[in-house]
């Protein structure tokens, strides 16, 4: 079967040639793709363009994604964008399905105009179909959010209806509200006073400071300092941090100066004297922050370095009139950041039909589930094995 994903590279299509379907990812034009970004009717830090052609460019599993445009009037504004690989590329499976390109980030809501919702959704809908696909998989979309909600008016009005495959909830923070106020609440007096005993306690290594690395002349060596703590604790001896895979680190590289020049990432960090023990990266769009990766000194961490740097981050983004919200963009049950940031976020995989009573959704839904269940049964039986492998003890000598 032709992977539908590809058909960009079999009749390739330029920058100019908005009418394709399906086109390569770099021929939208960025200063369009921007331009959607900031009349997008729901925030996504993940699928602004320096982030998403930096992921497709070099990101490891994440290369070469292809995308949906929609455009509207003489002009041909750009009012709809979803990126997109074949459903072989992301589940190896065989059948005639889109699924959105994963950014890295664990969000993926498309890009819809808040000025024609409707129309954007309806017309990404039909690019999908006109690309070949009988149904499109949306992974970790907000499923309350507005893009959701103008996909599923369109779907309505075509007589089809999503099919939620997954959902869970994670960790969002409500900016609007004062941050001491908010942490006390979250955490009560017993906690702050243990963590404030802590600081005191991490203090005695040098005084603590917080620092906000907006500009790109700081960012760089911000950035470095993030990945060397990323690669020194868990991730690294795992081997699933970004500085152990060239891909990984030539994409980071390259989209967070992108995004600094239009005040779109900082790197916060928390120091020790001169000494770094926590760091994270933040991407911003419209008035929501994006709580990207976290790294850590381990050396440091009987003072939890890492919750240390959050409730920082947390007055840092509730003192910002233009943030409202924050995405912790963390797994579900996040024994870290759940205490902190107590208000969620709806997060779902929607298998989205195309043609109505068509035959292919029903093999694709089972095709989908079936994994599913596999990757469960295999994920638990890793962490068995990792819990089992932690508690044996060392060998005696």
């Amino acid at each position: 079967m032709v992977d539908i994903a590809h058909q960009a590279a079999i009749n390739p299509a330029s920058a100019e040639d908005a009418t394709a379907a399906l086109v390569p990812l770099t021929a939208i034009e960025p200063g369009q793709w921007r331009a959607l970004a900031q009349r997008a009717v729901e925030p996504n830090g993940y699928y602004l363009p320096a982030w998403e052609l930096a992921v497709s460019a070099t990101a490891r599993g994440r290369i070469g994604a292809s995308a949906l445009p929609v455009r509207a009037g003489a002009s041909r504004r750009l009012i709809g964008l979803m990126p997109v690989v074949s459903l072989w590329r992301a589940c190896k499976i065989p059948l005639p399905a889109l699924v959105n390109a994963h950014p890295y980030g664990t969000l993926c809501s498309p890009l819809i105009d808040r000025d024609v919702p409707a129309e954007a959704a309806t017309g990404l809908l039909q690019r999908a179909r006109e690309a070949g696909a009988h149904a499109l998989v949306l992974r970790d979309v907000a499923l309350d959010g507005a893009a959701m909600g103008a996909i599923k008016e369109a779907l309505g009005r075509a007589g089809l209806r999503p099919r939620v495959l997954g959902s869970h909830v994670r960790a969002s923070l409500d900016a609007t509200q004062d941050g001491d106020r908010l942490l006390h609440a979250a955490l009560g007096a017993k906690r702050l006073k243990e963590l404030r005993r802590q600081r005191r306690r991490l203090a005695e290594h040098g005084a603590i400071s917080f620092d906000v690395a907006r500009k790109v002349e700081e960012i760089g060596p911000a950035l470095e300092i993030f990945l060397q703590l990323e690669a020194s604790g868990w991730k690294g001896k795992r081997g699933t941090a970004l500085l152990q895979d060239t891909g990984d680190a030539a994409f980071i590289r390259r989209a967070v100066p992108a995004l600094a020049e239009t005040a779109q990432c900082e790197i916060v960090s928390l120091r020790a004297g001169t000494i770094p023990v926590a760091a994270g990266i933040v991407l911003r769009h419209q008035d929501r922050a994006f709580f990207f990766k976290l790294g850590i000194d381990e050396r440091f961490a009987k003072y939890s370095p890492g919750v240390q740097l959050t409730l920082d981050l947390t007055r840092h983004l509730c003192a910002d009139p233009t943030i409202a919200s924050a995405d912790s963009t963390a797994s579900a049950d996040h024994p870290m950041i759940n205490p902190i940031w107590r208000d969620r976020l709806a997060i779902g995989d929607v298998l989205i039909p195309l043609r109505r009573h068509g035959p292919m959704v029903p093999l694709i839904h089972a095709a989908l589930s079936t994994r599913s269940y596999a990757r469960e049964v295999a994920r638990r039986a890793v962490h068995l094995l990792r819990n089992r492998a932690d508690a044996t003890p060392p060998p005696a000598r």
